[in-house]
């Protein structure tokens, strides 16, 4: 037994008939307030969620699904959303987007104050909302069908959908040590994030197979933001030897390198190699623009709206990465003895 409270129960509590609880809920004007006070403090008590017994007594959907996310890049963000959208769109569903914050303490109450609010169908999770461990818990304790984009965590919970950041992290970092570099900079994402400690994995060995000692002087932290690839960037530059290369493990960090590379007089990638992650639209507008990991954003989240849209045994699917090579990166300058 779950323990969930139901409109019965409410309506026993109250000492009202059903369909009393049922007017108060849909705010009905023919109900006294001394009877609406009573019925509220029922639901208060039994910690009533009016949306959820609603779809368990009718069996009804919504039609709506909501995508919860936090995410520090824009460009990360607007992909998500629109792969959700498009899928939604095309077989007649409203999609909901909410912004949370993974590190609110009260981030739990939030998720679940909006599927009561809202009466959704589903929800679907953007990394790092993916991982947090109070709003999984809400979602269990809810029984609402979710799904989750790149999860790092607890991977048999529910569906997912994915790319494989260790060895896209690998790729672009042996990338760059076919060009010749030896000396590779490393611009770590938010913490929050799994595919932070994922991508700096595949960075790691890509050195060790190449024979590269890890140096953790050039590996620094970021927060998927330009602002911080911008000090990061000023960190390894400012190095008594600074790298030939540096990868950033994300777009938004890249462009903050190649700003400071700029303010320096730097000549990107005569002088520095700089590569990116994602292929966001960014990347094709900064100069020169990066080369960088396409992780299939869009198509990610269309594939989670699909799965949620069309219910059925829980999934999982990998979705493939590519290195698009463009003008950022080129072999190291050679140093005069």
């Amino acid at each position: 037994m779950s323990g969930r409270s139901n409109i019965r129960d409410v309506a026993a509590c109250a000492g009202v008939a059903v369909k009393t609880v049922s007017r108060v809920l849909n705010g009905h004007a023919y109900v006294s307030e001394a009877t609406r006070k009573r019925v509220e403090e029922a639901m208060d008590a039994l910690d009533f969620r009016p949306s959820i017994a609603a779809r368990i007594l009718s069996g009804a959907k919504s039609n709506q699904i909501a995508l919860i996310y936090d995410n520090h890049s824009p460009y990360y963000t607007f992909q998500i959303q629109k792969g959700c959208w498009e899928h939604c769109h095309a077989h007649g569903t409203r999609l909901l987007a909410q912004p949370i914050d993974v590190d609110d303490p009260a981030v739990g109450a939030q998720v679940r104050g909006l599927i009561s609010e809202t009466h959704v169908d589903g929800i679907i999770l953007s990394s790092p909302v993916t991982d947090c461990a109070p709003v999984l818990a809400v979602l269990d304790m809810l029984d609402i069908p979710f799904v989750r984009i790149s999860p790092g965590t607890n991977h048999a919970l529910t569906s997912s959908v994915f790319m494989d950041d260790v060895q896209a992290g690998d790729d672009m970092t042996t990338h760059l040590v076919n060009h010749g570099h030896r000396r590779i900079g490393f611009i770590k994402g938010h913490p929050s994030h799994m595919a932070t400690g994922e991508r700096l994995h595949g960075y790691r060995k890509a050195l060790d197979r190449a024979g590269i000692g890890f140096e953790p002087a050039l590996v620094i932290d970021g927060e998927f933001d330009f602002d911080s690839g911008v000090r990061a960037a000023a960190v390894l530059l400012d190095l008594p030897k600074a790298p030939t290369a540096i990868f950033a493990s994300n777009d938004d960090m890249a462009a903050g390198v190649l700003a400071e590379a700029h303010g320096r007089a730097i000549e990107v990638p005569t002088e520095l190699s700089v590569a990116g992650f994602d292929d966001t639209t960014l990347a094709r507008t900064v100069w020169p623009p990066l080369t960088t990991i396409h992780q299939p954003m869009a198509e990610l989240a269309r594939t989670a709206a699909e799965i949620l849209i069309t219910g059925g045994e829980i999934s999982h699917r990998r979705l493939p990465h590519q290195l698009v090579e463009r003008g950022s990166v080129a072999p190291p300058p050679r140093r005069i003895a």
